[in-house]
């Protein structure tokens, strides 16, 4: 049967811990916060426990007497018979009582805690499994901005001025959970122009958030990155990313597919861009998650200043490029002491040039380290040739990789002289890569 999470006031509260060992140290750090005063008594205390201010040490062996005026007991002593013997005199005198690694004997557990000032979450599995508790807990804490007690003393430092300005209860209720999702969303507490808006019931203009998804699996996405889409109004998404990345979405949330890729664009760019701003002049929490990093060939840049022109409020949230990722799932470092000391990504669908191709490839080939091309694959047999009509050697190792979230994974080693023939059955989207680190293969299997 599950244990009910009663949260108890234990501020004054007088407690003891039977056990001066490890166990009983672990047991003072969880509770002191709290504010209980606590007596240890067992006949040697670690000095860990004796440098804590404001605890009662009795280096004494446990007798019932030492129950008398307690609110609850810990019995954390390295005898499990002696543990039990407590629980049963905690039990006859209703003081709830934990037995440590002994659930039968305990009224009680200890939660795995996450504590962020006032905030606590108690985590129990019942005593079925601590690990799973303390798993959760991490990712628990990893979903909660830094400065949430910022947060949580804003808002209870707020609530006299929301309740005299709003005496309904539920547009009170209303307003306090658009101040919170304001504060979520920005991860700080909010201005006073922000705080009146709430207050006034609207949100006026909304905000975008440009989030890099990474590249390959939805868990490479940031913590930011998937703090603000779990927290959204509305998701206008690319290609290329983790479908399961659209299911950390709010239900209610819009999900949007505005996906570009060669030679099947879904909605040109002015497109997507006017799609943002009307979502943000409707008030709405939008997240603009694009495969990889949105700064990195990902027209995130194009889409920062059409919103800035627009006067919409916008962030950028980085991911893990293509350029990186990719390699790195076939064991290719971009980089590596000794080998390559450097890293060019380049693009192999310019605008401005007659066939795409950077008009400076020749400048490319005389440069050390590694060359890295993005949206180059139908471009593969020209850029190998101008990199060795350049002078660039035909032995330099080459690689052409698919992978990420790519639809046909695939990953073709070779030299910049045989490249193209090798990969020519390739799909895209693929990664060029060429440079020396392109034979290395760090997998676990190379």
């Amino acid at each position: 049967m599950a244990y009910f999470p009663f949260f108890m006031e234990l501020d004054g509260a007088d407690g003891l811990i039977a056990g001066g060992g490890a166990v009983a140290l672990r047991k003072v750090e969880k509770l002191l916060p709290y504010g209980p005063r606590l007596t240890v008594a067992a006949p040697e205390i670690a000095p860990e426990i004796e440098a804590f201010p404001g605890l009662t040490l009795l280096r004494r062996a446990f007798s019932p007497e030492l129950l008398e005026g307690r609110r609850f007991v810990i019995a954390a002593t390295d005898d499990r018979a002696l543990n039990r013997q407590i629980s049963k005199l905690c039990r006859a005198r209703d003081i709830p009582v934990n037995a440590v690694d002994d659930k039968d004997a305990c009224t009680f557990l200890f939660p795995a805690l996450v504590k962020r000032d006032g905030l606590s979450i108690g985590i129990s599995t019942s005593g079925a499994s601590p690990s799973a508790a303390v798993y959760l807990k991490k990712q628990v804490s990893a979903l909660l901005p830094e400065r949430l007690g910022e947060i949580l003393t804003w808002l209870e430092e707020r609530r006299e001025d929301v309740k005299a300005s709003l005496p309904e209860e539920a547009a009170r209720a209303a307003c306090f959970s658009r101040l919170f999702t304001a504060c979520m969303e920005t991860g700080a507490p909010l201005g006073e122009a922000a705080f009146q808006a709430a207050l006034e019931g609207s949100g006026g203009t909304g905000r975008v958030y440009l989030v890099g998804a990474g590249c390959g699996a939805a868990d490479l996405i940031t913590v930011r990155g998937l703090r603000l889409l779990q927290r959204c109004d509305a998701v206008v998404y690319d290609d290329l990313i983790a479908k399961e990345l659209l299911d950390e979405a709010p239900e209610r949330a819009e999900r949007i597919y505005m996906g570009k890729r060669l030679g099947r664009h879904s909605a040109p760019q002015a497109e997507i861009c006017g799609k943002l701003i009307a979502l943000a002049r409707e008030g709405k929490t939008v997240v603009r998650l694009k495969g990889g990093d949105p700064y990195v060939f990902g027209r995130g840049g194009e889409e920062a200043l059409v919103l800035q022109a627009a006067g919409v409020a916008f962030e950028e949230v980085p991911g893990i490029t293509s350029a990186v990722a990719v390699p790195a799932q076939a064991g290719i470092p971009v980089t590596h002491r000794g080998v390559s000391r450097s890293l060019h990504v380049v693009t192999a669908h310019t605008a401005d040039t007659p066939d795409g191709l950077p008009a400076y490839l020749g400048q490319l080939a005389r440069l050390p380290g590694t060359l890295v091309f993005l949206m180059g694959l139908h471009q593969l047999a020209k850029i190998t040739g101008g990199l060795l009509e350049a002078g660039m050697n035909g032995s330099t190792p080459a690689a052409v990789i698919s992978g990420g979230n790519a639809p046909s994974p695939a990953a073709v080693r070779g030299v910049l002289s045989d490249i193209a023939e090798k990969a020519k059955d390739v799909l895209p989207p693929a990664v060029i890569v060429v440079g020396a680190v392109a034979a290395m293969d760090l997998t676990a299997e190379g």
